[in-house]
């Protein structure tokens, strides 16, 4: 049976969620819709799909199975809310929206509607992170006692000035944090759980946005390991993504979704057997090239339908990394008005 997919939207992502849904079997794009008719028809005609610019002619187009949501950020919930209430799966781009009330919104009608929701954090299928949970799970490196996460990419100038919604609060939903640094966020929340205190600061300090280009966290986990994030986009060149974790045993260091370091005594064989990691420029450049990430997301999602199961990131936990960014925010922004 062939399962078709909607994509909603015709940028950068929208095509990257294409390539991934074209390397899955009996899978096909069926329509596309967007606010820039050229760019989705430019992107329909690739797939031999339908385009559209209106959302309501788009749901209604048939056959259509789910929706995979590749808009700015802040129209996740209104549109995946209107693809629920019309029986269609949904699978969103990362984050599931830029509020906890969205989120909770959509949680809702795709609960009601008794239809599949999922966010697309591809980080969760990287073979070298997995291993990295697994070996936190059984105790590898002891008791989590210090991590630290940097995400310091760089987006030049045109990146924010050529968009109509990155970097605006409405749409984007904050800066670096809410749209480059949620991926490092769900991963933090994956594998250490909640975190119970938040301490941060927010600055826009190269580039002429709304939002914050530069994030400064610092976390305490459930567990009682402490964290210090950092994420923006005003690092020049821009630099792979790096989280060290120690712990009571030793330490763990991932670097561009590569186990680079496993300084654990006795480290399991597993650890020190890297694979290739992520070959995306992620650092210096929103352009995906390799969609094996987004591929193995969809073959999840795909199999949560037929299954009746769970997606691996389903609106629950998709709504925790939002909640958190929120939190941070809110610190950094009453730390400001309050001047300490």
């Amino acid at each position: 049976m062939t399962i078709h997919i909607g994509l909603i939207g015709g940028g950068n992502i929208s095509g990257t969620h294409a390539r991934a849904a074209a390397e899955i079997p009996n899978v096909k794009i069926s329509a596309v819709v967007g606010s820039n008719a050229a760019k989705v028809e430019a992107l329909a005609h690739e797939h031999n799909a339908k385009s559209f610019t209106d959302l309501n002619a788009f749901l209604a187009h048939r056959p259509l199975d789910l929706v995979m949501i590749g808009s700015p950020s802040g129209r996740h919930a209104d549109e995946g809310i209107a693809a629920a209430q019309r029986g269609l799966q949904v699978l969103t781009e990362k984050p599931l929206d830029v509020t906890t009330a969205k989120c909770d919104a959509l949680i809702d009608a795709a609960e009601k509607a008794k239809v599949k929701l999922g966010v697309m954090f591809q980080d969760r299928t990287k073979p070298d992170i997995i291993k990295l949970k697994k070996a936190i799970d059984r105790g590898d490196i002891g008791k989590p006692l210090l991590i630290d996460a940097r995400v310091r990419w760089y987006r030049p100038p045109e990146y924010y000035a050529g968009s109509k919604w990155r970097g605006v609060l409405a749409l984007d939903g904050g800066g670096a944090l809410m749209n480059q640094g949620v991926h490092t966020v769900d991963l933090l929340l994956w594998l250490f759980g909640d975190a119970k205190r938040v301490q941060s600061r927010i600055a826009t300090s190269l580039h002429k946005i709304e939002a914050e280009d530069t994030a400064l966290a610092i976390l305490e986990f459930s567990g009682g390991a402490l964290c210090t994030l950092q994420a923006t986009t005003a690092a020049y060149p821009g630099y792979p993504r790096r989280v060290e974790i120690t712990g009571t045993k030793g330490t763990i260091i991932l670097e561009h979704d590569r186990i680079v370091a496993a300084d654990i005594p006795n480290a399991p064989a597993d650890l020190l057997q890297s694979s290739t990691g992520d070959t995306n420029l992620s650092a210096s450049s929103a352009v995906v090239s390799d969609v094996s990430g987004h591929k193995a997301v969809l073959e999840d999602f795909l199999g949560a339908i037929e299954t009746n199961g769970t997606p691996m990131c389903d609106g629950k936990e998709g709504r925790r990394s939002v909640a958190l960014i929120e939190e941070i925010y809110r610190v950094a922004r009453g730390a400001a008005v309050s001047g300490r």
